[in-house]
């Protein structure tokens, strides 16, 4: 017999080519089609699989559609402290009506995001909460591990954070009320069937991230002496969540979708970069680039460390210097292709497709209803 789930996120794409969640959108297409599972999804609207039970009303639908439009609750609190956290309160008593309501014909609870999961209470329902890097920083406001405390405490509960590097934190705050068990997200097929053809006299460099001054870094300090009126070019992608001023040698095309980078972006480019100082959890674009047999440079935080090994599935840089030579190393063909190629047979063996990501969930849940019998 099915086992009912329900899947709770604040983000779902809202059409094939919106980016935003589309990382969701993929976690629940592997979920449903386990036949192991009954799934019902509560998250903005967008284009489910034909068996998924959607569970919002109309007044949560809009309510949803519109955060989503003005770019979650994350990107309100850059914008506006006071009105992301009425916004914050309005979200939780959607999530408590919802866990009410539906508590009771689920066998078990997926909630994505530490916030999600607070309206929760001492309910005795399995539950499983997906992490990323930036929920740590809810985890710092007066009470917050207090609270979450109380709703894992009397239930099966495993945290699943999308990366190692998370585990250590986690354990520390939570490890005798809830196991803690790294599930990490899976990769789209045609990401491991793209081929590149990036030699030409132009070499393009990418940069795909949420444009802010922290996902940025110290990118355009470093990178004018290398992109300004040289044979390297830098193509930036994503959505302006910030105000900066982009500077003129940088190609910036705003947000983009996947559709593009498979098909006319990852092939010709020379490598990813980024060299984000944000809390990342484990950036899905680092993994489809890996897939795809496409070089990463990135900046030596912890995220990123987790993730590639220096020198042989991607390329950390710690200082300025170590940018510039490590650009102009890749710009070799043998270089760059045994860099490009070790990182897609260790993406392939280390995190699989999006299917294998679902097995891994399916297996944290029937391991949280054995704990509850």
């Amino acid at each position: 017999m099915a086992l009912n789930l329900l899947l709770s996120s604040t983000s779902y794409p809202k059409n094939p080519k919106d980016w935003r969640g589309i990382f969701i959108a993929h976690m629940v297409q592997a979920l449903a089609a386990k036949p192991d599972i009954h799934l019902k999804v509560w998250a903005p609207p967008g284009e489910l699989p034909a068996d998924v039970e959607y569970l919002c009303t109309v007044k949560e639908r809009k309510w949803l559609d519109n955060l989503m439009q003005r770019g979650g609750i994350a990107h309100l609190l850059r914008q506006d402290r006071w009105r992301a956290g009425i916004t914050a309160l309005q979200l939780l008593y959607f999530l408590y009506r919802l866990y009410q309501r539906e508590s009771q014909h689920v066998d078990v609870l997926h909630v994505n995001w530490l916030q999600n999961a607070l309206p929760l209470g001492k309910g005795s329902e399995p539950l499983l909460i997906t992490v990323l890097g930036s929920d740590l920083k809810l985890l710092k406001l007066p009470g917050m591990v207090g609270l979450l405390r109380r709703v894992l405490r009397n239930r099966p509960s495993l945290i699943a954070p999308n990366a190692q590097w998370m585990v250590a934190p986690l354990q520390a705050q939570f490890g005798d009320v809830a196991e803690i068990r790294p599930i990490v997200f899976g990769i789209a097929d045609i990401w491991y069937r793209l081929q590149r053809n990036w030699q030409a006299p132009k070499k393009k460099w990418l940069v795909v991230l949420r444009v802010t001054q922290k996902k940025i870094g110290p990118l355009f300090d470093w990178g004018e002496v290398l992109f300004k009126h040289t044979e390297h070019e830098l193509h930036l992608f994503g959505p302006m969540q910030e105000q900066l001023d982009i500077p003129d040698w940088v190609f910036y095309h705003g947000a983009t979708h996947p559709q593009a980078l498979q098909t006319t972006w990852f092939p010709q480019a020379a490598g990813l970069i980024s060299l984000s100082q944000h809390d990342e959890g484990r950036p899905q674009v680092m993994l489809e680039a890996m897939a795809a047999g496409l070089p990463i440079i990135a900046s030596a935080i912890p995220a990123h460390e987790n993730l590639l090994q220096d020198q042989q599935t991607g390329c950390l840089c710690h200082q300025q210097a170590d940018f510039e030579q490590t650009i102009h190393r890749l710009s070799e063909a043998y270089y760059n292709e045994k860099i490009g190629q070790q990182a897609r047979t260790w993406v392939k063996q280390n995190v699989g497709t999006w299917d294998d990501c679902g097995q891994r969930y399916l297996q944290a849940y029937q391991d949280l209803l054995e704990r509850g019998t």
